[in-house]
């Protein structure tokens, strides 16, 4: 059962200066939710932030979600004051949502804090937004996000981590491979710009025939693989969890980094341009 505080909590920020990983892809992160309700499902077991105890205090990933109810009043009360910042870094005013919780979890089609703070940003928009989610919901956003993009560049990475629905033993994934593609798909015909992220890269069946149904739907792909991508240099974060196992039990060679340049390899074949691999990827930068 995920547990809830009532009226959901008050917070006295929402625009994280980037570090780490994300510094070279947005200047900021911004999470509407703490925890994350898609903890228990495939993706959520090899989910790197649930070694992070700032964010778990202890508690088992996928149990707790902590609706930030203020979100949009405080985007607005900061903007200008995380905008400048961002000017001193010379850096973009780039906002990533998010890094630690999926943006579109199911509390959200209720609460409507992640919309709220699209709102917030029709009216004070960051250069830059970019909306990373394994949920297919993004799509009810579509026309909202059509109206920002007239504002803003707004990006939408949808995770699709192979053409398999399940790996042995571990939980479904939060949405189908097919209404994550048919997400895409609405998406893309709004005109808005759509990468599809195989991050973390898991064993995929058919691969050119995955690829070329991403290509149909997406304007690009990213790849990432759980070694250099869980934050850890040898994928130490991932090892301490069930997905690595679950892996090698349908590809033994997918748990090695080889695996992911072979799948950036048929990629290419199949969109070339359009292609992006691990961090370079994550910052729209694709080959």
């Amino acid at each position: 059962m995920i547990q809830t505080p009532e009226n959901g909590v008050l917070v006295q920020e929402i625009l994280t200066r980037c570090t780490g990983y994300l510094d070279q892809i947005s200047s900021h992160s911004l999470q509407p939710y703490r925890g994350c309700s898609f903890g228990r499902s495939l993706c959520g077991v090899g989910c790197y932030v649930q070694h992070n105890f700032f964010v778990t205090r202890g508690r088992p990933w996928g149990s707790f979600l902590e609706i930030r109810r203020n979100a949009a009043e405080v985007y607005l009360r900061t903007v200008e004051r995380e905008r400048r910042w961002a000017s001193r870094q010379e850096k973009k005013f780039s906002v990533f949502c998010s890094s630690s919780t999926d943006p579109f979890v199911p509390q959200e089609r209720k609460s409507g804090i992640t919309r709220s703070v699209l709102m917030a940003m029709m009216e004070q928009p960051p250069e830059e937004l970019i909306l990373q989610t394994h949920s297919a919901d993004v799509a009810r956003e579509g026309p909202l996000l059509a109206q920002l993009r007239e504002r803003t560049k707004v990006r939408v990475h949808v995770s699709i981590e192979s053409d398999r629905e399940t790996l042995p033993s571990l939980p479904p994934p939060a949405a189908s491979v097919e209404r994550r593609l048919e997400a895409c798909r609405q998406l893309t015909q709004a005109g808005i710009r759509v990468l599809v992220t195989v991050a973390p890269l898991l064993p995929i069946k058919h691969p050119e025939k995955f690829f070329e149904r991403i290509a149909a739907v997406a304007d690009g792909v990213i790849i990432d693989h759980f070694i250099e991508g869980d934050g850890s240099p040898t994928g130490q974060r991932t090892r301490k969890t069930p997905l690595v196992e679950a892996m090698r039990a349908v590809d033994p060679a997918s748990v090695e980094l080889d695996y992911r340049d072979r799948m950036v390899e048929i990629a290419r074949q199949v969109l070339p341009g359009r292609v992006g691999v691990g961090q370079d990827g994550f910052a729209d930068r694709l080959f």
